[in-house]
């Protein structure tokens, strides 16, 4: 499944709101999320408003167009703007990030090459 990773900038006067916030998003919102095809997603947060979020999606675009034609995150992402430095729905104002190294990607390549070896 593919991986994404994105970052973005939370106002560093709102990080406590924005980790209360976090700690117990709304079920409706968890189920969209779920339901449209968001896996394994987590976010990080800095002490200098730096967010960075992962998640895995078999298609991304796909699954952000399902989330914005959903009302609970058009409600979810209003009352979070106010805590992003851009004062932007944040899921409009990511950055994604290429990602550079996996280890289990590696170590599966590594280990197919040693088995493939061993069969010569």
């Amino acid at each position: 499944m593919p991986r994404y990773c994105f970052v973005s900038q939370v106002r560093t006067d709102r990080l406590e709101e924005y980790r209360r916030r976090h700690a117990a998003v709304w079920p409706e919102m968890l189920r969209a999320l779920r339901d449209t095809g968001w896996r394994n997603y987590s976010i990080f947060l800095g002490d200098d408003g730096v967010l960075v979020g992962y998640v895995e999606a078999d298609d991304l675009a796909a699954s952000q167009a399902a989330m914005q034609a959903n009302d609970v995150n058009r409600r979810w992402q209003d009352e979070m703007a106010r805590l992003f430095a851009d004062g932007g729905r944040p899921d409009e104002n990511w950055r994604l990030i290429d990602e550079v190294f996996n280890l289990d990607d590696q170590l599966a390549t590594v280990s197919r090459d040693a088995s493939r070896d061993e069969e010569r």
